[in-house]
C-alpha cells in the first residue's frame, strides 16, 4: 500500500475480471487525469489540447489577508460549450468528460447545449466525441459524439447503460505517462483508414 501527500492511498485493487492490478488513477479525477496526459501529449508534440476555462463572473470576495483571498460569491456567465479543444493530427478536436459512479451514464450529466455543440463540430468536419470515466468499476471509454447525440434525442431511457457504453464505445489504456490514452484511440476511430 502506497500513501500519497493527500492522504489517499493506492494499492491492489481487483479489475473486473478479478485480476489484481495497482490503481491507475490514485485518487485523481478524470479531468486531472486528462489534463496530465494533454500536458504528456503538448511536452512530446503530439497534439495541441486544452480544458476550456468556464466563464465565470466574480461579485464579492474576501480578503482576510493579501495573501489568503477567498472567493465568496460568482456566477457562470453563460452556458460552456465542452471541456476540452484543441488540434490533433491537422483535425480540430471537441469533447466533453463526465464521471459516474453508477452502472449507466444519466443524461442529466449533460447539457442540451453541450449535444448541440459536439454536433455542430461533427457537421462542420471536426473529431467530437464524450470520454466517460465509470470511476467503481476504475475503466474509461471514448464514445463518439454521433452515437452520444442519438441516444440523447432518441433513447427509451434517459441514460446509457454501461454495457451500452462499453458495445458501442472504446476502453482507453491507462497509464502513468499519459494517465489516459485516448489519442491511442481517436487514432483507432478517426485515423484508422489514413494509415
Amino acid at each position: 500500500m502506497v500513501q500519497y501527500p493527500n492522504k489517499k492511498k493506492a494499492g491492489p485493487a481487483l479489475s473486473r475480471n478479478g485480476d489484481r492490478h495497482y490503481t491507475a488513477h490514485r485518487g485523481m479525477n478524470l479531468e486531472e487525469d486528462i489534463s496530465l496526459s494533454n500536458k504528456f501529449y503538448l511536452a512530446n508534440d503530439r497534439a495541441v489540447i486544452y480544458k476550456k476555462p468556464t466563464p465565470v463572473q466574480i461579485v464579492k470576495v474576501d480578503y482576510p489577508s493579501r495573501n489568503a483571498a477567498r472567493i465568496i460569491e460568482g456566477y457562470y456567465q453563460r452556458p460552456s460549450t465542452t471541456d476540452y479543444n484543441g488540434i490533433y493530427r491537422g483535425q480540430y478536436i471537441d469533447f466533453e468528460a463526465k464521471e459516474t459512479r453508477q452502472n449507466k451514464f444519466p443524461f442529466i450529466n449533460i447539457h442540451e447545449h453541450q449535444i448541440e455543440h459536439l454536433g455542430r463540430i461533427k457537421k462542420h468536419g471536426g473529431i467530437a466525441f464524450v470520454i466517460i470515466a465509470f470511476t467503481h468499476l476504475q475503466e474509461t471509454y471514448l464514445i463518439d459524439a454521433d452515437y452520444v447525440i442519438d441516444r440523447y434525442y432518441h433513447a427509451e431511457h434517459r441514460y446509457m447503460t454501461y454495457e451500452e457504453v462499453q458495445a458501442n464505445g472504446h476502453l482507453i489504456r491507462q497509464g502513468y505517462q499519459p494517465r489516459l490514452y485516448y489519442l491511442d484511440v481517436v487514432d483507432e476511430v478517426y485515423f484508422k483508414e489514413c494509415e
